[in-house]
């Protein structure tokens, strides 16, 4: 098994490297907005009202990338002040992403490739990454570290979903060609499911006994020992 400096290393590396594509996407919307670019059909929306996208993609760039150091077990042990700071923060920007989210999915107008079943399937995921997220504070508030941990994990996995859905969309590009309505709509909530699949397993592999802990509160990802 890897030593837990390994784990520091690679768990992070790996979380941020996956997280490229939709951290690079956010990037590039920033400068299309701050740079002037031509306003198309396809970008119109952000022009006409630029502060939702500009805020979700800032805080769901710094929520992947702060978060996957969260995963990293030695550096939790050895820094448990950076944890619990670092906590807070992802917190907050995974709340404030998921309404961004949600404001752009019900008031942006919507593309073409964009229909209801797409619609439905981001207001019911942004609304679990929000519910996931105040579980989580609930539990770390009882001192209940297991549960705490579970939902932060399940709240990471569906904030993580535009990377694994920037995969499934390019992969499908590649080898079919552009998605239409429907192929779009299923492929993003299949790339959700396979999130929520792989965190519950990551939940049930190495559960964490509960344990009392120092008052204070501890907002990150949980503990994996």
């Amino acid at each position: 098994m890897p030593s837990s400096t390994k784990l520091d290393k690679l768990i992070p590396a790996a979380i941020i490297l996956f997280s490229v594509i939709p951290v690079l996407g956010g990037v590039l919307r920033l400068a299309e907005l701050g740079g002037g670019a031509e306003i198309t059909p396809d970008n119109a929306r952000f022009f006409a009202s630029p502060v939702p996208v500009v805020v979700h993609a800032v805080t769901v760039s710094v929520y992947s990338i702060l978060g996957a150091f969260q995963f990293a077990p030695g550096f939790r042990r050895r820094r448990p002040g950076w944890h619990r700071a670092a906590g807070r923060l992802l917190v907050l920007c995974g709340l404030v992403g998921a309404l961004s989210g949600l404001w752009m999915t019900v008031f942006y107008p919507k593309p073409d490739d964009v229909g209801a079943l797409l619609t439905g399937v981001r207001l019911v995921f942004g609304t679990a990454w929000m519910v996931f997220l105040a579980l989580g504070v609930a539990a770390i508030l009882r001192r209940d570290v297991t549960r705490h941990r579970a939902w932060m994990i399940r709240g990471f996995a569906v904030g993580l979903g535009a990377a694994t859905q920037a995969v499934a969309l390019t992969a499908w590009l590649v080898a079919v060609g552009p998605p239409d309505r429907l192929s779009k709509a299923l492929l993003m909530l299949a790339a959700w499911l396979v999130n929520a699949a792989v965190a519950e397993w990551i939940i049930r592999r190495r559960p964490s006994p509960a344990r009392p802990i120092r008052a204070g509160v501890a907002l990150a990802l949980g503990e994996t020992r």
